[in-house]
């Protein structure tokens, strides 16, 4: 029985998450249920349906969580709010559990970091842990393979290198031999604007940004996958994950969703891993990594005709995966203020502040404002976040 602390329940990857867990209860217990607080109700649903030792909160009333847990008749439910009392919950695990932390945003760091320093195995949803503090994600890893990816991108990448030999990075299991692989090539969508030129999206509304074709995802991620940030941020987060080269990571537009990534080897073979576009496998395998628990999806139908369209990336339509490059070579806190300047974008043009194109043209204007330091600090990596928000917001007001 492996215990299972789950950071961001009430969220998207959380739920999913809590409907694989409730079919494999024999496997998994649910110690700790964190979540931001804005779905309390939720959130104490979640707590009396699978009775956490621990329940905490960013931001809630402690008296209303009371009074919710005594309506549930949930007595011995330890609570904790505050940026401290998620980081407790990643460590509730204990060093033999797992940690999922899906949660949204850079404030996924701390929480990712003390996981890791538990010595529990980290079923990592916040790619932002990664683009914000890769140098102290790496440091803070107590052995190879420690880290085991839910994003379906870097999942899919994780099962196809097992075709062939790579002891790099954080996920690897082993730290022996030449690495075979090529490249990493990860798909995209292509969002609710592919195909349309920069013209075409001088006028878009969020309305239409939300509308993404495949995935049912969060207000954030949705815009950040029609911009194609949210792939810029996932290239930046193979590059921690597999500790390989930018110059060897490549974007392709894949609108059926179904192949989730490929790695290219130097003998010529690509693998690809597909799966029905649903969160549903990725997460369950990060749950039960190495081995694969029975019937999470119904698989592909290869018993009717189908076919799949891969296409370029328009670069000059979305800048975005560029921007990404551009941080990966600068410094380790280019990617921080990159995913920070975009975050404070997002939220204006959801809030009707900014237009649709000013998003990532905004963060490009920030990143290459920045200085950067190559090897930071927590602290240095926090200011660069800060000044990245300031900034963004300077330009946003004018």
């Amino acid at each position: 029985m492996r215990k299972l602390s789950l950071l961001g329940a009430t969220g998207s990857i959380g739920t999913q998450a809590l409907d694989i867990v409730a079919d494999h209860r024999d496997e998994i217990e649910v110690v700790a249920l964190a979540s931001g607080g804005g779905n309390l109700q939720l959130a104490l649903d979640q707590a009396a349906a699978f009775r956490p030792q621990y329940l905490a909160f960013a931001k809630a009333d402690e008296g209303e969580v009371q009074a919710g847990l005594k309506a549930r008749g949930l007595s011995g439910v330890e609570v904790g709010i505050g940026d401290e009392a998620m980081q407790d919950a990643a460590r509730a695990a204990g060093s033999d559990g797992i940690v999922l932390n899906g949660i949204t945003g850079g404030v996924g760091l701390k929480p990712t970091l003390a996981a890791l320093e538990s010595g529990a195995r980290l079923a990592l949803a916040n790619k932002e842990s990664l683009v914000v503090g890769a140098p102290l994600v790496r440091q803070a890893c107590k052995r190879p393979g420690q880290v085991v990816p839910v994003d379906s991108e870097h999942s899919a990448i994780a099962q196809c290198l097992a075709s062939g030999r790579h002891q790099r990075g954080l996920t690897a299991s082993e730290v022996t031999g030449e690495s075979e692989v090529s490249r990493l090539i990860l798909t995209a969508s292509g969002g609710p604007f592919r195909g349309k030129k920069r013209r075409d999206l001088e006028h878009v509304t969020a309305a239409e940004a939300l509308k993404h074709p495949t995935w049912a995802m969060g207000p954030v991620v949705t815009i950040n996958s029609s911009t194609l940030m949210n792939k810029a941020l996932e290239l930046i987060e193979a590059w921690v994950l597999f500790d390989i080269e930018p110059s060897r990571l490549e974007a392709v537009v894949h609108p059926q969703s179904i192949v989730h990534s490929m790695v290219e080897f130097q003998d010529g073979a690509t693998i690809a891993q597909a799966s029905p576009p649903d969160m549903h496998l990725p997460i369950a395998l990060a749950l039960s990594w190495p081995k694969r628990w029975a019937q999470v999806e119904p698989p592909c139908r290869w018993d009717s005709a189908t076919s799949w369209d891969f296409e370029p990336v328009d670069h000059e339509t979305f800048p975005a995966l560029k921007l990404a490059r551009q941080a990966m070579e600068a410094s380790h806190t280019h990617p921080a203020v990159l995913n920070s300047a975009n975050e404070v974008c997002v939220d204006a043009f959801l809030a009707g502040e900014l237009k649709y194109l000013a998003i990532v043209d905004t963060v490009a204007q920030v990143l290459e404002e920045h200085e950067g330091t190559r090897e930071p600090s927590l602290e240095e990596i926090l200011t660069a976040q800060r000044w990245a928000k300031a900034r963004a917001k300077e330009l946003i007001a004018r």
